[in-house]
């Protein structure tokens, strides 16, 4: 089944002529530059902060009972809880070429990439669906997302140990290559204010919402524990009633399977010519943060993340979720 009338502009990739000679530059020139200015401390430490206007993505949209805005941490399954909602909007059968021509993204960071989304004001998703519904995408803290009785808003966490991995390994395949920073002084960066959204403000301010009627709060670790339990416990929460057909062919088309076979339907694209793909949909797993972070850089995280909620006065049990006894027994 379609699932929306828009028809982005056509995807060009970079020609060799272009690809090879950026390789050039990029180690000849950048490579060099960027690691002069990680040693002075100003990469990535000094990145400008977002500019209103991207707080502000939602302008004055007020979202209404057709929209499921899944307000996801960045990394956090974002892409797999986007595919199981729209499918479940579409009981199953949402036909796309790219996830971002169905569901529209505000807040998305590349303003190049925002031509090839579709936008928040074309509301044929919700026409086109069987139930009326169409899903929204943010990474945006709640203090920036509009919130209103009618909408539904599905809140998804992950350990931030896991994102920083995956934000790392997503960002370097994406976009930097070689130019991303050391793993120490990404991990300082993700932890500093500069990084938006800091981890513990994202879960502080949707956490004191879970009671809410239309708010789902979800961590990636349970919906992982369990893919079947967390596409009815979604499509519940949407109020689809799937047949057994439909809930099927959800789970199928959101396991992780059948999306890493469809990646290029979840990428965004080649945004820089030394790019890679498979950046969007990699290992989906979770507790893997080994991989890149030492246990002391995993206990960093623990402890920065912690003394945060803390200080925000939320009360959502890290240690029971997260924590270093169920990220790192060896620690």
């Amino acid at each position: 089944m379609k699932a929306s009338d828009f028809v982005p502009p056509p995807r060009r990739d970079f020609p060799a002529w272009v690809r090879y000679p950026s390789l050039v530059l990029l180690y000849g020139l950048a490579l060099p530059l960027v690691k002069l200015l990680e040693l002075l401390g100003v990469w990535p430490g000094r990145t400008p902060r977002p500019p209103p206007e991207f707080l502000n993505a939602f302008g004055d949209y007020r979202p209404s009972a057709h929209d499921v805005i899944v307000c996801s941490y960045f990394k956090a399954g974002t892409t797999w809880t986007l595919q199981m909602a729209t499918q479940i909007a579409f009981r199953g059968s949402a036909e796309f070429d790219n996830i971002h021509h169905v569901v529209p993204w505000p807040d998305v960071p590349i303003p190049p990439l925002a031509r090839h989304i579709i936008p928040l004001a074309n509301p044929s998703p919700a026409a086109l669906s069987p139930t009326g519904l169409r899903v929204i995408k943010t990474h945006l803290t709640r203090p920036h997302v509009p919130f209103v009785p009618e909408a539904r808003y599905i809140v998804v966490t992950r350990d931030p140990k896991d994102c920083c991995v995956s934000g790392y390994r997503f960002l370097q395949a994406l976009a930097l290559g070689p130019l991303m920073p050391t793993v120490a002084h990404w991990v300082d960066y993700m932890l500093s204010s500069r990084f938006s959204p800091p981890w513990p403000e994202h879960l502080a301010g949707y956490w004191a919402l879970r009671h809410e009627r239309n708010v789902l709060l979800l961590t990636y670790e349970e919906m992982k524990q369990d893919h079947s339990a967390a596409v009815r416990r979604i499509a519940q929460f949407m109020g689809v009633d799937l047949t057994p057909a439909e809930l099927a062919a959800v789970v199928e088309q959101s396991s992780f399977a059948a999306m890493k076979k469809a990646v290029t339907k979840f990428e965004p694209g080649r945004i820089v010519p030394w790019a890679k793909g498979g950046a969007m949909v990699r290992r989906g797993i979770s507790g893997g943060s080994s991989e890149l972070l030492s246990a002391e850089q995993q206990r960093q995280i623990d402890d920065h993340c912690r003394a945060e909620l803390k200080r925000l006065r939320c009360d959502f049990p890290y240690d029971a979720a997260f924590g270093a006894s169920a990220a790192h027994p060896e620690a």
